[in-house]
């Protein structure tokens, strides 16, 4: 295929490697990029070793990135998505499919800027719940891909295009269809992974210079807090008639059915999680907070659901912000759905119309 990734994180640099590494020709698209460049070098490490890669293209330009491309892939933060969305609006044509790792309902938002833009071209948008990838970047040129996901549930929005969207897809990811875009989203593990990891160690994570969430971080009361934060998030699922399976996040740590496999020990492992985490702008917390967890936390409460954990969450870290993170950018409310019934809404997720 020919392959789109717009970023420059961990996971856009991972994901341009291993497309790369696949024979797939991949354009890789960053605002910082300098300057136009063919065979832009990327050194990749795996569970399979070194590999010295060269990206077909790498450029400032996204017309140029996207053009012809059959799959875009878009993992970049949710609050990077607006902005994106209104620059890639222009340039998407008939058969695109923009695959958003996780989405936390960006698909809507990409959607809305490419009617904004006068663009009335049939483009699927699809959310899943991780990053392909548990990678991290070390210097401008290299990535280390720790685990590869083996299966991402995922939904399309407008559904009517799932067919279509999950034959490209699966060229290049493990995707697990469901119900449609909303359904994809309340699998983001964003949400419930991290908030009780860095707001239960938020003492820790201001006294010392560096600090392992995912090692000496995560202990079993925080975990018990995890636990009960996803069954928030099934519960969510179950009230709106979403089926199983729900991916409960406590097989990521007790078992192989989740997103990655048996992953956790080998994150654990890798060292590459143990970083400076400033409560304030860290991604966990811009991302997965005011985005993600305010997301779901808006769902429960406009479909009835009973989410104390996932709310009182939240209320915690508006105060370490100084923000009132139920009123956030990503809310039901901020995205104009309030007024809708969840069946009216979920009709509109699969036509695209009306929204």
């Amino acid at each position: 295929m020919k392959v789109a990734i717009l970023g420059g994180g961990h996971g856009c640099y991972a994901a341009a490697a291993d497309f790369t590494l696949r024979g797939h020709e991949v354009r890789l698209w960053r605002r910082q990029a300098a300057q136009r460049t063919q065979g832009y070098a990327i050194a990749m490490k795996d569970k399979n070793g070194e590999h010295d890669l060269r990206i077909a293209l790498y450029t400032p330009d996204i017309g140029e990135a996207v053009r012809g491309a059959e799959l875009i892939v878009v993992p970049t933060p949710a609050f990077a998505q607006q902005d994106i969305a209104h620059k890639l609006a222009p340039h998407l044509a008939d058969g695109q499919v923009v695959f958003l790792p996780p989405g936390t309902f960006g698909s809507l938002v990409m959607w809305r800027a490419l009617r904004q833009a006068g663009n009335r071209a049939d483009v699927a948008f699809c959310e899943t719940g991780t990053l392909p990838y548990l990678a991290r970047k070390h210097g401008e040129h290299q990535v280390t891909i720790t685990s590869y996901a083996t299966r991402l549930p995922t939904g399309v929005f407008p559904a009517r295009l799932s067919d279509h969207a999950f034959k490209v897809l699966r060229q290049g990811y493990p995707v697990e269809p469901v119900e449609d875009a909303l359904s994809g989203a309340l699998m983001n593990a964003g949400p419930v992974i991290h908030p009780p990891l860095i707001l239960m160690n938020a003492g820790p994570l201001q006294h010392f210079p560096s600090w392992d969430i995912h090692n000496e971080g995560t202990q079993p009361a925080i975990r018990s807090v995890t636990d009960l934060l996803d069954q928030e998030r099934i519960h969510v699922r179950e009230k709106l008639g979403y089926e199983a399976p729900h991916f409960p996040l406590r097989d990521h740590y007790v078992g192989d059915q989740w997103m990655y496999g048996d992953a956790h020990q080998r994150l654990v492992d890798s060292g590459d999680w143990r970083e400076n985490i400033d409560l304030l702008t860290h991604r966990y917390m811009t991302e997965d907070v005011h985005y993600g967890l305010a997301f779901l936390v808006s769902v429960a409460d406009w479909c009835g659901a009973s989410a104390p954990i996932a709310s009182g969450l939240l209320a915690i870290a508006g105060a370490i912000s100084g923000k009132d993170l139920k009123r956030g950018p990503r809310t039901i409310g901020a995205l104009g759905l309030a007024a809708l019934t969840p069946d009216a809404l979920k009709r509109q997720l699969v036509s695209g119309e009306g929204l």
